[in-house]
């Protein structure tokens, strides 16, 4: 009797866009403007010197933290959506499940870096004009 095996979907390689987006808002906006407002401007400049590309992804920083925040409410949606179930097959179901704790914390390491980016480069320029 030949067994067929079951149909295993490779991992979508959303998460690794997902940590790329979230780790551009970190780089772009949150790190510099936490080390000017504590007075470290020469490492920005130093920072801005070495990777000159963070320049270009300050100046479209709406851009990337829209684009983050719709992978993570993407990939949140894929994590608690209606409907999704574990494989019965034991080893499977053990696999899934241990996926799906990682997939959680992923999320919340995402969500938490996209929070603190967004608070460092919108919030804080208005708190500082006050």
């Amino acid at each position: 009797m030949n067994k067929q095996a079951p149909n295993i979907s490779k991992p979508r390689s959303w998460s690794w866009l997902l940590l790329f987006t979230t780790s551009g808002t970190l780089l772009c906006c949150a790190i510099p403007i936490t080390l000017v407002t504590l007075g470290l401007g020469a490492s920005v400049a130093t920072l801005a010197s070495a990777a000159p590309w963070i320049i270009t992804l300050s100046q479209y920083k709406g851009w990337m933290f829209l684009s983050s925040a719709i992978l993570i409410g993407l990939s949140f949606w894929a994590i608690h959506r209606p409907g999704r179930t574990c494989p019965t097959d034991p080893v499977l179901a053990a696999a899934c499940n241990r996926a799906d704790i990682w997939n959680r914390r992923f999320i919340m390491l995402s969500g938490g870096m996209w929070l603190i980016g967004f608070i460092a480069a919108f919030g804080l320029p208005l708190l500082l004009r006050l």
